[in-house]
C-alpha cells in the first residue's frame, strides 16, 4: 500500500513538472509559425531518422547479449523484442518501470533470474551515464559556450576521469574501495545509501564476467555505435527542417542538442519525458538562433520519431509475448 502511494505521488509530481515545462515551452509561441515549419519539413528524412533509432536498439541488444554472456547466451532477437517492450513501458509508465518489464521478459523466457538480468541492465545504464558525461565534457569544451559553462565542461571532464578511476578501483581493489565508499554513504539517508550500494554491487557482479581486455573494447565499441545513432537521429531531423541551410547548424550543434535533451531524461517528469524534453530541446536550438516556435515544432517531431514508433513495435511484441511473461518472478 505504501509503495503504491509513493508511486502515485511520484507520478503526480512528474506530471506537474511536465505541465510546468510545457507551459514554459508554449509561453511565447506563434502557433502559425510552428505549424508552417512542420508543414515545410522534408518528411523523407523522418524515415532514416526512425531507422537509426531502431538500429540503436538493435545494437543495444547486442551489447546486452555480451553483458549477459557470463549468465547465459541469449539470442539477440529475444533481447531486441524485450528491449522494445521495455521502451514501450517507459513511454507509458513513470520512473523507468519499463526496465522491469524487460528484465522479467528475458528472465521468464530464458529461465534465468530476473534480478540478475536487472543487475545487467543497471550496468547498461551506468555505461550510458558514463558515455553521456564524456560527450557532455566534449561538447562543453569545444563549443563556444559562455565562460562559466565552459568551465563546467572541465569540471565534468574531471568527474569523468574520477568516475573511471573509481570503477577501475572497484574492479581491482574491491573490498578496500567499498569500505572507503561506505564512509561517504553514511552521510546520506539510509534508503539512498542502500540504493547506491546495491547498484554498485550489481555493477561489480556484472563486470566480473568481463575478464579479457577485448571484452571492454567490445562494450566500448557498442556504446559508441549506440550514441552515434542518437546523434545521427538529431542531425537527420535538423536536415528535415533545413536547419543547416537556414541557421547554419552543423554536426557539433547536434552533439550539443543530444547532450542537453538527454539530460531531460534525468529530470523527473511524466512517462515519455513529455515537456522536459521539448523545452530543453527548444532552448538548445535557441542557442543557435532557431526561433522558439520553429524549435518547438522540431522538438515535437524529434520526440515523436524517437519514442512512438519504438513504443508501437513494443506493443506488438508485448501482444505476442502474452500476459504470463509479465508476471514478476518470485525469488
Amino acid at each position: 500500500m505504501k509503495k503504491a502511494r509513493n508511486n502515485t505521488i511520484k507520478l503526480l509530481i512528474g506530471l506537474a513538472i511536465s505541465a510546468l515545462f510545457l507551459y514554459l515551452a508554449f509561453g511565447k509561441i506563434d502557433f502559425e509559425k510552428m505549424k508552417a515549419s512542420f508543414l515545410e519539413a522534408n518528411f523523407w528524412y523522418f524515415i532514416p531518422a526512425v531507422g537509426v533509432i531502431l538500429l540503436s536498439h538493435l545494437i543495444r541488444s547486442f551489447r546486452l547479449q555480451y553483458l549477459l554472456k557470463s549468465i547465459k547466451n541469449v539470442p539477440v532477437a529475444e533481447l531486441f523484442s524485450a528491449t522494445m517492450i521495455g521502451y514501450m513501458g517507459n513511454t507509458i509508465l513513470p520512473a523507468h518501470l519499463g526496465e522491469l518489464f524487460r528484465a522479467n521478459v528475458i528472465g521468464n523466457r530464458e529461465n534465468i533470474s530476473s534480478s540478475s538480468v536487472l543487475a545487467t541492465i543497471v550496468i547498461e545504464r551506468i555505461l550510458d551515464i558514463f558515455a553521456l558525461l564524456i560527450i557532455m565534457a566534449f561538447a562543453l569544451i569545444v563549443y563556444p559556450f559562455p565562460d562559466y559553462i565552459t568551465k563546467g565542461g572541465y569540471v565534468t571532464f574531471i568527474l569523468v576521469v574520477g568516475l573511471f578511476t573509481f570503477l577501475v578501483l572497484l574492479k581491482k581493489q574491491n573490498e578496500k574501495t567499498m569500505a572507503f565508499l561506505r564512509l561517504f554513504l553514511k552521510m546520506l539517508p539510509m534508503s539512498i545509501a542502500d540504493r547506491i550500494e546495491c547498484m554498485i554491487v550489481s555493477f561489480i557482479e556484472g563486470i566480473n564476467g568481463l575478464e579479457r581486455k577485448m571484452d571492454y573494447l567490445v562494450i566500448l565499441f557498442f556504446s559508441i555505435l549506440i550514441w552515434s545513432c542518437y546523434w545521427l537521429n538529431f542531425y537527420l531531423v535538423c536536415y528535415a527542417f533545413d536547419f543547416p541551410q537556414i541557421y547554419g547548424l552543423n554536426a557539433l550543434s547536434s552533439v550539443v542538442l543530444l547532450v542537453i535533451t538527454t539530460v531531460s531524461i534525468l529530470v523527473p517528469s511524466s512517462p515519455g519525458y513529455v515537456g522536459t524534453y521539448h523545452y530543453l530541446c527548444q532552448i538548445t536550438l535557441g542557442l543557435f538562433g532557431v526561433p522558439m516556435s520553429v524549435g518547438l515544432s522540431y522538438a515535437f517531431v524529434a520526440h515523436a520519431l524517437s519514442t512512438y514508433p519504438t513504443a508501437l513495435i513494443g506493443v506488438v511484441f508485448a501482444w505476442k509475448e502474452g500476459k504470463e511473461r509479465f508476471q514478476v518472478e518470485k525469488e
